[in-house]
């Protein structure tokens, strides 16, 4: 079994890219031995630039919360405003429909601007997978967000810390797989970020 290190598909043949994020598999189709213990040294990334996909960008967003709630938020906001752009064509209901159909217009536009916003945080996600500079850095914890259901889960929220240009940078990542024992309240991980602002950065690879 071969796993993908950016993603976690698995393939029982081996290939140099993953078809599901673009990422490059484990040369030779090894998998890593998993470490005995949580501070023992983390796997580091290949030099950047790395082979990761426009793709992944989506699949980012599909992990998000806030990016799920712009959608549902969306989907009101149509509703709403097909529901009161008919009740308006009525001269009778009109008055009914009015307000149906600006408040479908307001719930879409506050939705195009959540998912424009989540959109542009995922593309500076993967500009960290693909360039960021690498370093290790601790887990501080590990929660499940249970405000929040994505294909009947809950996403965990993962934040951690590290050392960049000589400040204390904390930083967190969601994902909807299961949290493994290397992904553990104070476990070591490999981290990216962006010399020129750490504040932009990830786990490495991204859970």
């Amino acid at each position: 079994m071969i796993t993908c290190p950016w993603c976690g598909t698995n393939y029982h043949v081996f290939q140099s890219n993953c078809k599901n994020c673009g990422g490059t598999l484990p040369a030779g189709g090894e998998d890593r031995p998993a470490p005995s213990t949580q501070y023992e040294a983390v796997a580091m990334p290949p030099p950047a630039p790395r082979p990761i996909t426009e793709r992944y960008t989506w699949r980012l967003m599909l992990t998000d919360g806030w990016a799920v709630s712009a959608l549902v938020l969306a989907f009101l906001g149509v509703t709403f405003a097909l529901t009161g752009a008919g009740l308006t064509l009525g001269i009778v209901t009109a008055f009914v429909g009015v307000p149906f159909l600006l408040m479908g217009i307001a719930f879409s536009g506050l939705a195009a601007a959540g998912l424009f916003w989540r959109y542009e945080q995922a593309r500076k996600v993967v500009t960290v997978l693909r360039s960021g500079e690498a370093t290790t850095g601790r887990i501080i914890d590990v929660q499940e967000n249970y405000s929040v259901r994505i294909n009947g889960r809950h996403p965990w929220v993962i934040r951690y810390q590290f050392q960049a240009q000589g400040q204390e940078v904390e930083g967190r990542v969601s994902t909807l797989n299961p949290v493994g024992q290397g992904l553990q309240a104070g476990g070591k991980v490999c981290i990216l970020y962006l010399p020129t602002t750490p504040q932009w950065n990830s786990i490495y690879p991204h859970p």
